[in-house]
């Protein structure tokens, strides 16, 4: 199977159904945002601190499998000179209508995270990538194109799943206990027994999703020519009955910068 194309055509869909990661920001947000006050999150709910950013003023910045109308629009409204690469073409449409409702710039580009070939050594002082690396198979590539297309000294603000949730039967199997079943790494792929795959794949809103090691998450990070400079972690509110979520946080935040 394309894990690509499959999941592409899953967070189209998801847009269709109004996610609430495909919902743009509002108006308001964007008028805030030009005036220096804005807010957004890599990981579910806690905001990023403020002092986590660079100064925006024209810094080259890519949103990294960040579309869907809501990063990008602030970050250029911000006074950044933002790129927003993303493998669905309906989240960049998102972007795209909010830039034209406000008046911004945005450059849009589709593609597979994994793969920045398009963009120069060096291009972006700044790169903003939410938790989107658990719809790839592997994940270190993620990495080292980040480095390479980020200045030295540039910054990189990331947001990933911690793999332990994928231990657990997740909502797909959920049988009202938290079941220890899956060893890590975590595939959807090669985990789900015939019988999930198949429940999984008529259903085309849901993407496929791997759970990706903390080496291969914080360890190639470092390995790619990244200093973390901060970190913290987050988890699921309250109104998504998440169950792993009461026991503990399942969400990280890593700032880095290039050496």
């Amino acid at each position: 199977m394309d894990i690509v194309e499959y999941n592409k055509q899953a967070w189209d869909r998801k847009v269709s159904e109004a996610d609430r990661w495909t919902v743009p920001v509002s108006a308001e947000a964007i008028e805030q945002a030009r005036g220096g006050q804005f807010e957004m999150v890599l990981t579910p709910t806690i905001p990023v601190p403020r002092s986590w950013f660079p100064d925006l003023k024209e810094a080259k910045t890519l949103c990294l499998a960040a579309a869907g109308g809501q990063q990008a629009p602030l970050l250029a409204a911000a006074g950044a000179v933002v790129t927003v690469f993303d493998n669905s073409p309906m989240q960049l449409q998102q972007d795209k209508l909010v830039a034209e409702r406000a008046g911004l710039s945005l450059e849009r580009v589709q593609g597979d995270m994994r793969d920045l070939s398009m963009f120069a050594d060096g291009q972006f002082d700044f790169i903003f990538h939410p938790c989107s690396n658990t719809f790839v198979p592997d994940v270190v590539p993620v990495w080292r194109e980040a480095a390479r297309v980020l200045r030295p000294g540039g910054l990189l603000l990331s947001g990933f799943t911690n793999p332990v949730r994928y231990i657990f039967d997740d909502e797909r199997t959920y049988s009202g206990q938290l079941v220890v079943r899956h060893a890590l790494p975590y595939s959807d792929m090669t985990h789900l027994s015939d019988d999930e795959l198949k429940v999984h794949v008529t259903d085309p809103g849901h993407p496929f999703e791997f759970g990706h090691t903390l080496d291969s998450q914080i360890g190639e990070q470092l390995r790619s020519g990244f200093v973390m400079t901060d970190f913290y972690e987050d988890r699921f509110g309250a109104e998504e009955k998440d169950p792993i979520s009461q026991f503990m946080n399942t969400f990280m935040a890593t700032r880095c910068e290039r050496r």
